[in-house]
């Protein structure tokens, strides 16, 4: 049997804020770890039937770009659910609510320009 593994290391400063996120996996192409702004892992509990989340960010990372990050992990989501369940109503639902939200920031992106 195959295994993988996901490594991350996260930097912190003195109020235990990250300042530096990297990660590597056995399965990805280049080698090394690589720096990311963000991290968002979701774990399902089986023995509470709850999801246990760790969202970590550097403090480099804008605003524009952590909205952007989450809309594409619902976008992502969305994906999944389909794939996994075929539930094609609940996928569409999640990507409806991506592309309202995609709206919402290019709208707020407009009027901060235009400041």
């Amino acid at each position: 049997m195959k295994k993988s593994t996901i490594n991350f290391e996260v930097e912190l400063d003195e109020k235990n804020m990250p300042k530096q996120i990297l990660w590597d996996a056995s399965d990805k192409e280049g080698a090394g770890m690589e720096s990311t702004r963000s991290v968002s892992l979701n774990v399902w509990d089986n023995l509470n039937h709850s999801t246990l989340r760790i969202d970590l960010w550097t403090d480099d990372m804008s605003v524009a770009e952590m909205k952007r990050f989450y809309i594409d992990v619902i976008g992502g989501m969305a994906q999944t659910i389909l794939n996994s369940t075929g539930d094609e109503y609940m996928s569409e639902e999640m990507k409806d609510l991506c592309d309202r939200l995609v709206k919402h920031v290019n709208e707020e992106n407009k009027r901060n320009s235009q400041r």
